[in-house]
């Protein structure tokens, strides 16, 4: 899939509906969701996995196709229209642009259509409902590297990518690989938890770029921003429906527990509106094979850890230290 950064690609239903809502919903009722057949992993940021069972637990969870009911389609549709007319998308400078299509390689698919479908929903979402931080971040901010060892331009192209952009959006750019890899670990969720009442005393965290491997250090201001730059990234990756069924998602996991670590620390600034799933007895409007319902039955516990131990093996691989360092005044 041949991609440029200079043509913004159309969101899918599930993006505009997020965008619409600010929020993130289960859409049980209003989709129909059918398994994709002889679906392709190796062209997918997923190529580089390793492993019979990651393989076939996450080829299961993205190998979907979601066909949208006319009538909810056709209202969000509506909405945002309306909302892109309201708050229109600020364009890109042209400079950086122009590094964005002469000097990155993003022909590559994401886990729902492409690498730069995922980046232009960040940057639209960043821009619509968190309009204190900067979206440039999340156009970019897995262009240092993404979770499975995919990056979209060589180290040595660093320093010209910093130029275009402020001292604190390359912060955020540099530091967001390494945060998201600490968040699929386990310690640094963690420690946070652990440490709720006095998060207020946390000075500052310390880590290595996933490029690499360069040591780099967020202030706590920082880190707090870029957890809710965190969060709206994972929001794009929750099941379209039956959050009940799909509750060992990964990406759902690490997304419910940095909500709720925000949301209870008082530190969500997004506007990012999420509510917790309601039992339901079956899927609603979902097909699935004899794959998913053994994908279903994985502990939520289990998932959690085989997620970290992946993204432990994918920094191994390329000589990325995972470790951190937390400051407490």
């Amino acid at each position: 899939m041949t991609q440029s950064a200079a043509e913004v690609p159309v969101h899918t239903m599930q993006r505009k509906a997020a965008l619409v809502n600010a929020a993130v919903l289960d859409h049980a009722g209003a989709v129909d969701v059918k398994p994709i057949e002889n679906f392709d992993l190796g062209k997918t940021i997923f190529s580089t996995l390793q492993g019979a069972l990651p393989r076939f637990v996450i080829r299961t969870r993205i190998a979907k196709h979601v066909n949208w009911q006319d009538q909810p389609a056709d209202r969000i549709e509506g909405k945002y229209q309306q909302l892109s007319e309201a708050q229109p998308l600020p364009a890109v400078s042209e400079e950086l642009l122009r590094f964005l299509v002469e000097q990155c390689d993003f022909d590559v698919e994401h886990a729902d259509g492409s690498f730069l479908d995922h980046l232009y929903f960040c940057y639209e979402y960043t821009h619509l409902h968190y309009p204190s931080q900067s979206a440039v971040v999340m156009l970019l901010h897995s262009i240092l590297g993404t979770g499975t060892n995919t990056f979209a331009m060589e180290t040595e192209k660093m320093p010209a990518l910093q130029a275009l952009m402020t001292e604190s959006e390359w912060i955020h750019v540099q530091a967001f690989p390494s945060v998201l890899r600490l968040l699929y670990d386990l310690p640094l969720r963690r420690e946070l938890w652990n440490n709720i009442e006095r998060l207020d005393r946390l000075k500052s965290v310390s880590m290595h770029r996933v490029i690499d491997n360069e040591p780099m250090e967020l202030s706590a201001e920082q880190l707090w921003v870029q957890l809710n730059y965190q969060l709206i990234h994972l929001a794009d990756f929750l099941p379209a429906a039956n959050w009940q069924k799909h509750a060992n998602d990964t990406a759902f996991i690490i997304f419910r527990d940095l909500f709720a670590l925000l949301q209870t620390s008082g530190r969500l600034k997004a506007c990012l509106g999420y509510a917790e799933a309601s039992a339901q007895a079956g899927l609603t409007g979902e097909q699935t094979g004899l794959g998913g319902k053994i994908v279903s039955l994985i502990p939520v516990v289990l998932s959690e850890k085989m997620a970290a131990k992946s993204v432990r093996r994918f920094s191994s691989q390329i000589g990325h230290s995972m470790d951190y360092m937390i400051e407490w005044s």
